[in-house]
C-alpha cells in the first residue's frame, strides 16, 4: 500500500523535491507534461538573434526568429540581465511593429504645398535635413548677447533625442549640436 501512494505522491514534483531533498531546479521539478515539452522554433532552418527593444531606455532584451529573411516571432529574452526574459505590452507587440503590411518602409516627403506624398532614396533626404539645418543655424546665429558677450549660438532649432540612446550617444549629440551647431535647447524624451 506504501508503495501504491508513494509512486501516486511522485507524480507530484514538490513530493518528489522534498523525498529526494532537491531544490526544484532540475529534473524533480518537471511534471510529465513538461517533460514531454519542446521549444516553439526547433526546426534548423529557423535562426535566432539577439536585440534590443527599441520602444524605451529600459533595453529589454528580445530574440528575433528568422527564416528566409523573414521575422517570424519576437520574444522576451531570458539571458537578458536587464529584462530575464520579460516584455511589457509595446516590447511584446514588436512583432507586429516589423510585420504590419502597412508599415511605411520607404522616406516619404510632402513638399510645402503639394497634396501628394513622394518616395526618396534616404541620402536626398538625409541632405535635406543637412541643408535645411544648417540654413536655420544660419538665418538666426546669434554672436553676442544684450550686454555684448559672446555667446555663439542659434535659438532657431532644437533636439530632443530619444529615450533608447544610452549614455554614450547621448553625450556625442550633446557635443555636436551645442559645440558643433551652436544649439541651446538640447534635450531627451526620458526626462519628459
Amino acid at each position: 500500500m506504501l508503495s501504491q501512494i508513494d509512486r501516486l505522491l511522485s507524480k507530484w514534483p514538490l513530493y518528489r523535491q522534498i523525498r529526494d531533498r532537491k531544490d526544484g531546479t532540475g529534473p524533480e521539478s518537471m511534471s510529465e507534461k513538461t517533460r514531454h515539452m519542446h521549444a516553439r522554433f526547433d526546426n534548423d532552418d529557423v535562426q535566432v538573434s539577439k536585440s534590443i527593444c527599441p520602444y524605451c531606455a529600459v533595453g529589454c532584451g528580445q530574440l528575433v526568429y528568422h527564416k528566409d529573411d523573414k521575422v517570424i516571432s519576437i520574444e522576451g529574452d531570458p539571458e537578458s540581465p536587464i529584462s530575464q526574459g520579460n516584455l511589457c505590452p509595446k516590447g511584446a507587440a514588436s512583432y507586429q511593429l516589423v510585420t504590419q503590411p502597412l508599415r511605411v518602409t520607404k522616406v516619404r516627403y510632402r513638399a510645402p504645398y503639394a497634396t501628394q506624398w513622394t518616395d526618396l532614396d534616404l541620402n536626398t533626404a538625409v541632405d535635406m535635413v543637412a541643408d535645411r539645418v544648417w540654413e536655420a543655424r544660419k538665418k538666426d546665429w546669434i554672436t553676442h548677447d544684450e550686454r555684448g558677450n559672446p555667446v555663439n549660438h542659434t535659438e532657431n532649432i532644437a533636439h530632443l533625442g530619444g529615450a533608447t540612446l544610452d549614455n554614450e550617444e547621448n553625450y556625442l549629440i550633446k557635443k555636436l549640436f551645442t559645440a558643433g551647431l551652436g544649439m541651446v535647447c538640447v534635450s531627451n524624451q526620458a526626462r519628459i
